[in-house]
């Protein structure tokens, strides 16, 4: 009697969870398991703003409830750190010393939010927004009105700055040169789409270059604000929270080693595989080369990684698809002149 394949995935978001999904339509005799670095099953970055509305539980977050992948024999291991690949012997290694064999590999571990090299030892003052935790964190950092200072800003933090004005917060984005990341807008084309900002009341200041972040103690003068932003000319700025929104960087240093083409994300062909055959690669961490535009490219966005998991999985089960690499994420400003940008939208 033949072996069930076994496929494994790295990365428990929009990507690899479409792939197992798919995975298991496609062959349902298959041992299918998630490995994520994550407490908790997936929840989407896009419902994480609903702990404003009062959600306190993270299940309600939830995009499939437990039972879900109970019901379809989808194994999710959390908490799970990969610490390498051996393709040699089709082994995942995990940082708890433990290995786990595979026939078939997707790699959709994602990417985390970059941050220069010389604020990196100010993080412990900033609030990320990537989780739960994190989410919640802010909101009782915040309170009813709070003060939000944005560094950057790509298109995640301005998407979560027009939820935080439109909720009555206070929002001031210290821009450089990845405003709007990955739109690749030129200098000397931002001023409509930053006057698109302000409309919706978003501040935005260029020219300040921030240099650190500091606590400020309660008894200070400062009164409600615990946040020093320091700039390398001028005055400080006080707040109630820092955000950091400087791209993101793939999550890719356990495929060192792993025999795979890797220049910033892990290279594919338009099909999603690596250089090994085993081995295929959906979302922020893969860059795909594009016949179009000669290069290798990353395509972000709920809808494109959700795309490439599903694409992923199908090729993984014997199929030949090709993602679409021709396309056109434009930034554009509605008849109300507000900014929009196809990255913000979602299922």
């Amino acid at each position: 009697m033949k072996k069930p394949l076994r496929y494994a995935i790295i990365g428990s978001g929009a990507a690899g969870t479409e792939a197992a999904c798919q995975l298991r339509l496609r062959d349902p005799e298959s041992e299918i398991t998630v490995i994520t670095a994550s407490k908790l099953q997936f929840i989407s970055r896009y419902d994480l703003p609903r702990v404003f509305e009062g959600v306190d539980d993270w299940r309600e977050l939830l995009v499939y409830p437990p039972e879900f992948y109970e019901d379809n024999r989808i194994t999710v291991r959390r908490n799970t750190w990969v610490a390498g690949v051996n393709p040699r012997e089709n082994k995942l290694n995990f940082r708890h010393k433990e290995e786990m064999s595979y026939d078939k590999l997707l790699v959709a571990s994602g990417g985390g939010g970059y941050m220069p090299e010389a604020l990196r030892e100010f993080l412990p003052y900033m609030n990320p927004f990537s989780t739960f935790s994190n989410a919640a964190r802010l909101r009782d950092s915040l309170g009813k009105k709070g003060k939000v200072l944005m560094l950057g800003s790509d298109m995640v933090g301005l998407d979560l700055a027009r939820y935080l004005t439109s909720a009555g917060h206070d929002v001031t984005v210290y821009a450089n040169e990845l405003l709007f990341w990955p739109h690749e807008i030129k200098p000397e084309d931002t001023a409509p789409y930053v006057k698109a900002l302000e409309t919706m009341g978003i501040k935005v200041v260029f020219g300040r270059k921030p240099v650190a972040v500091e606590p400020v103690n309660s008894s200070s003068k400062a009164g409600k604000y615990t946040r020093r932003l320091v700039f390398e000319k001028g005055k400080a700025e006080l707040a109630n929270v820092v955000m950091p929104f400087y791209g993101l960087m793939p999550a890719l240093d356990f495929m060192i080693g792993a025999n795979v083409d890797i220049e910033r994300g892990l290279l594919v062909n338009p099909e999603l595989k690596t250089t090994n055959d085993r081995i295929w690669a959906a979302g922020d961490v893969c860059q795909i080369w594009s016949p179009e535009e000669n290069r290798y490219s990353f395509y972000y966005g709920w809808n494109n990684v959700k795309e490439m998991g599903h694409l992923a999985a199908h090729n993984m089960t014997g199929d030949n698809r090709e993602i679409k690499t021709a396309q056109t994420n434009e930034l554009k400003i509605t008849k109300k002149g507000e900014l929009h940008s196809p990255y913000w939208e979602h299922d």
